[in-house]
């Protein structure tokens, strides 16, 4: 069989694809960003609330604990200290007042170091300060070196002790707390410049005389106090606490001491020593005694008012970072459902899309493709439409819609150009075809005419050949085109005489050996296709096996119809060959593909008609060595024979006869020169009467046919004087066929009998014409070979 051209191979991309990340991942990564991040902000803010919050608990035990021991510390260094001043200055009763305020201040001492055992806070410093308390007393009771000296270390501890308050219980770190702070810490530092003025009065002792030293220190001490008052302690009172600092600047004992301040500032004189205090400095001690209760008083109230506060701002810490978690858990969870519902809103719309996009891409555009190649018309409502949606998968909907749109709309177009080419090709076929069957006719008539002429009627029997050939070509256009082979038969035809059909189509059909059963006929609509699509696979095993060979063609019952097996001995083709050639016999291929291959139609055409008829062919390897070519006709175009109609059995290739010039069917309008030199020496019966002429069968398209209506059957030459059919005895249940006279067209000359010749004739071939024959089957089979080589991908 003929190998065909391969389609092309397809390159495979070497270019690797990027992985692309899923929608689904992509929307879930956006929402698990943002709400790790929320999260990780909600952790750092509610520890650092959390820590400030037990940072506040932890001064406010701190204070509760620590804070009144230090400040009956500060107390009674600051009492000690005046007891000192006055002891050195040599007052009355200073020696027991002393003694009191040393024991006082030593239980106060203790019990700071026994609670004040944390590292990691600043008591450090107030105890080691402490732990000099003995020595300087010791140069206390000796007056050993300057009492300015000696007073300094009480002021330093107390310094030290304010220090402690300043920085563990101020609260830098919370804004409202520290305001809050401030004020206990000025009054802190106030009472101790009081207590400074208080010493420094207290070294004046009996003789009310100060070193211009002390003088300074009183001054100052003066100072700092009315300024801390003024500017950092009033602004920061709260009403209930500037109410209780009102009435005890307002008491008696509070305007003394401010007139006494006032008195040694004015009314003091110069002396060479120092400064003589003014007589009202006398009324200082009772005025201090009772102002410094009221302070003290007004100092722990405001201690107590930041420690509560404290502990207030620690519980709405501690409910600010509940809140904080609750409510960041519930936005947490207000994002997951929502990030959850619309993913899957998104995904489900996409899927939705998705699975509107296959049925369109894999059902509903190949439908409408199909229709439109069959020149049916296609519903608009069964087509994607553009919605409008303003939505980014409403756009890519509308845009897949538009895509098929304009991808119907060309399809449209190409089915119409198709459809045009198509009618064009018809036009020029059946134009053609009314050249050639006039030409048939024309040959006809010269084979009537010039029968006489052996030569040149064996000629104009080779031209006759060639047009048929031609005319099968031209039905190949028509059924490449849609078009559907001429069929004028109206009776049944039995396997044999399609057989014989088929093979009168080839050029080369004495090569064609027939074996087929009587008993099955082909329904007459599939006549003329079958007897093409088998011509086609005859022509070409004929053309690609060896000159001398034969090509057999049988025909039998099978389970799933009738099979027609043709059998070459051409040259061997490899199985992927095989598998391709089947391929384009078991689908018809486009355009495209016969552009490719338009010198090799016949496996296409052989594939439309096979399409047409239902049938299957399917080319394999012969056990020869050739190809073997399998057609499976379906039961329903075969029909029962009449078991009593007359058969005809060749299990040898036959000379096929010539019919009536008027109505000559292929089968008969081939025939070889032997044939006609054997009819022309047999004489014809007498008694048989002329044919009458049968008429002429047109086509679909306007073109005679021919093909006859039935088969013919082969009668016994003889000589009369015009030509004549013999009526053949046939069954009641069927009229008889025409049966074909030889001689009957032979021109006169040539109807006288002849003698024939008794002697065989020898073999008159030379050893060179046997030599140039064997070398012209090389060449062909070189031929052959070089076209399979070239066909090879």
């Amino acid at each position: 069989m003929s190998p065909t051209e391969p389609e092309g191979i397809r390159r495979q991309s070497t270019t690797r694809r990027r992985r692309t990340v899923r929608l689904r991942t992509l929307l879930i990564w956006l929402a698990v960003v943002p709400t790790v991040a929320m999260g990780t902000q909600v952790t750092v803010t509610a520890q650092r609330l959390l820590a400030q919050s037990e940072k506040l608990r932890s001064d406010v035990a701190a204070a509760e604990q620590v804070g009144a021991p230090l400040y009956t510390l500060m107390v009674d260094m600051q009492a000690e200290r005046t007891a000192t001043a006055a002891r050195w200055a040599g007052s009355d009763n200073s020696e027991g007042e002393l003694r009191v305020r040393r024991e006082a201040t030593d239980l106060a001492a203790a019990e700071f170091r026994r609670l004040a055992v944390d590292p990691s806070r600043s008591f450090s410093e107030v105890t080691r300060q402490l732990e000099k308390l003995a020595e300087y007393r010791q140069r206390a009771d000796a007056r050993s070196g300057a009492a300015d000296s000696t007073l300094a270390y009480y002021s330093e501890v107390i310094g030290k002790v304010i220090q402690v308050y300043q920085q563990e219980f101020s609260h830098a770190e919370d804004a409202e707390l520290a305001q809050a702070s401030r004020p206990v810490v000025s009054m802190l530092q106030a009472t101790e410049m009081l207590a400074r003025e208080d010493t420094v009065l207290a070294l004046a002792g009996p003789s009310g005389e100060l070193t211009f030293v002390g003088y300074d220190q009183f001054v100052s001490a003066l100072g700092a106090q009315r300024y801390l008052h003024e500017a950092l302690i009033v602004p920061h009172l709260t009403a209930r606490d500037q109410r209780f600092y009102e009435r005890v600047v307002g008491s008696a004992d509070w305007q003394t001491k401010t007139r006494i301040e006032s008195a040694v500032l004015s009314g003091h004189k110069d002396i060479v020593t120092g400064i003589r205090l003014p007589a009202e400095v006398g009324g200082w001690s009772s005025a201090h005694a009772n102002f410094s209760v009221q302070m003290t008083t007004l100092n722990i109230d405001l201690a107590r008012s930041v420690l509560a506060r404290g502990e207030a701002k620690a519980g709405e810490l501690q409910t600010e970072v509940a809140w904080l978690i609750g409510g960041s858990a519930g936005g947490l969870l207000a994002v997951v459902v929502v990030v959850f519902f619309t993913t899957r809103s998104v995904l489900r719309r996409l899927n939705d899309l998705h699975e509107r996009t296959v049925t369109v891409a894999e059902e509903t555009l190949p439908d409408v493709v199909a229709r439109l190649q069959r020149g049916q018309s296609v519903d608009p409502d069964a087509l994607p439409a553009v919605t409008g949606d303003r939505d980014e998968v409403g756009r890519i909907s509308d845009a897949f819609a538009r895509a098929v749109e304009v991808s119907v709309d060309g399809h449209r177009r190409l089915a119409a150009e198709r459809h045009g080419f198509g009618l064009f090709a018809s036009g020029i076929a059946s134009r053609t075809g009314n050249l050639v069957s006039r030409q048939l006719s024309l040959t006809e008539d010269l084979q009537d005419t010039f029968g006489h002429d052996e030569a040149l009627l064996a000629e104009l029997m080779r031209a006759d050949q060639l047009t048929v050939g031609m005319r099968r070509q031209i039905e190949n256009l028509l059924i490449l085109a849609g078009g559907e082979v001429p069929d004028p038969h109206t009776e049944p035809m039995r396997v044999a005489d399609l057989l014989r059909e088929a093979a009168a189509e080839v050029e080369d059909f004495r090569r064609i050996e027939r074996q087929a059963l009587d008993e099955t006929s082909v329904e007459p609509s599939a006549i003329s296709q079958i007897s093409h699509l088998l011509a086609e696979l005859l022509d070409n095993a004929t053309r690609f096996s060896p000159p001398k060979s034969k090509v057999v063609i049988r025909a039998e019952l099978v389970t799933d119809g009738l099979s027609v097996e043709i059998e070459d001995r051409g040259p061997r083709v490899s199985p992927e060959r095989y598998e391709e050639m089947n391929g384009r016999l078991h689908e018809a291929p486009p355009y495209s593909v016969l552009a490719q291959n338009a010198h090799r139609l016949g496996l296409f055409v052989v594939g439309h008609l096979a399409d047409q008829l239902g049938a299957t062919v399917t080319l394999r390897r012969s056990v020869y060595g050739g190809t073997s070519a399998v057609v499976i006709l379906p039961r329903q175009l075969l029909v029962a024979s009449d078991p009593q109609a007359p058969r005809e059995i060749e299990p040898q290739p036959r000379v096929l006869e010539l019919l009536p010039a008027p109505t000559r069917a292929p089968a008969a309008s081939v025939s070889s020169e032997p044939a006609v030199r054997e009819a022309a020496a047999e004489p014809a019966p007498a008694t048989e009467p002329a044919p009458e002429p049968e008429p002429v069968v047109h086509t679909s398209a306007g073109l005679p046919s021919r093909r006859a209506k039935a088969p013919v059957a082969v009668a016994t030459a003889v000589s009369a004087p015009a030509p004549a059919l013999v009526p053949v005895p046939v069954p009641a249940a069927r009229p008889a066929l025409p049966e074909r006279v030889p001689q009957t067209h032979i021109a006169e000359q040539l109807r006288e009998p002849r003698a024939q010749e008794s002697v065989v004739r020898p073999d008159t071939a030379t050893p060179e014409e046997v030599a140039d024959a064997w070398a012209d089957y090389e060449q062909g089979t070189q031929t052959v070979e070089e076209e399979l080589r070239r066909d090879q991908p």
